[in-house]
């Protein structure tokens, strides 16, 4: 049977936390549910108490300071605090449907595999979060990819250089590792980064593991979709989309120049961190998308910089 501790980072998510927890709890195979309280402004730390208090299976941390400290640092805190095999993440305002741990029950039994990522669905649960979820994203019920696959593949579609086009992402609430693994390759959350630490966690995770994809064609878990979602304030092709792009694939044009990545790999990083670059150094905002045409044309951005990186 798996063995599986389920990190929940919490921040002022009072009104959705005891369906959360309560949805990762449905499981036997869930040894240990960790709550990471983040200094929340709203009563969440006294319903993370009460839960933990109800339950020997909840364990409540917080950052040693009691600060905040982002998604990022307070998913790192719960993968020092995990002790089981496996570990899963959950948002404190989604929640896991039945099914969630049905492909790992089957898959995880073949000692390869070292990740197993599903899909996951939407509930709205606010008109104003519906309206700009929709406004941003396609009405997919799914976040998922369009095959399945599984090694280097994974890899490479999340990098989007597959023949097929891979799909959108997998996200972290649909995402099972075995702890050895991320132990094994150093593997933790940029903490610097305040939105998207968890693509930039799977993308170093599918180099370095071998994930294999599980139930892609229905959810495993559900997103709450509501008026605070921070990824939908962001207006593509705006300056603060332009700056956080920046910043995520400057981090993996970071950790590519410190791995052994071949060059079709550092190339497609380097050409993406530079479009992201270029756009806001020249303040094009409206045009950024020229950019990306870059990473059909290198020679768009043909540097001494470049050759010096793919080189290197």
């Amino acid at each position: 049977m798996l063995d599986i501790s389920v990190i929940i980072p919490v921040y002022n998510a009072a009104e959705f936390l005891e369906k959360s927890v309560v949805s990762a709890l449905q499981f036997q195979e869930v040894k240990e549910v960790i709550l990471i309280e983040d200094k929340s402004t709203d009563n969440s730390l006294e319903i993370c108490e009460k839960l933990a208090a109800d339950n020997s299976r909840i364990k409540l941390f917080q950052h040693s300071d009691k600060g905040n400290h982002g998604a990022g640092a307070t998913r790192n805190l719960g993968i020092e605090k995990a002790t089981a095999a496996f570990i899963t993440f959950l948002d404190a305002d989604d929640y896991y449907l039945p099914n969630r741990f049905d492909a790992e029950k089957e898959i995880f039994r073949d000692p390869k595999i070292e990740g197993v990522f599903n899909a996951i669905g939407i509930e709205y649960l606010t008109e104003k979060g519906k309206k700009e979820f929709l406004a941003k994203f396609k009405d997919s019920p799914l976040t998922t990819v369009n095959y399945p696959a599984e090694g280097e593949e994974v890899f490479r579609g999340l990098l989007g250089l597959t023949t097929k086009t891979f799909g959108t992402f997998f996200h972290l609430n649909a995402l099972t590792v075995r702890r050895s693994s991320i132990e094994k390759h150093h593997l933790r959350f940029n903490e610097a980064l305040r939105v998207h630490q968890d693509s930039d966690f799977n993308i170093k995770l599918a180099y370095h593991c071998h994930l294999k994809s599980g139930i892609i064609d229905q959810a495993v878990a559900i997103r709450g979709i509501h008026d605070d979602n921070r990824i939908t304030k962001i207006i593509q092709y705006s300056q603060q989309y332009n700056e956080r792009q920046f910043l995520f694939w400057k981090s993996l044009y970071d950790w590519a120049g410190s791995n052994k990545l071949s060059s079709e790999y550092k190339k497609k990083i380097y050409l993406q961190y530079k479009s992201f670059d270029l756009s806001l150094k020249t303040g094009l905002k409206k045009y950024s998308c020229i950019f990306f045409e870059a990473v059909k044309n290198p020679e768009i951005l043909k540097t001494k910089h470049r050759f010096t990186y793919l080189n290197r």
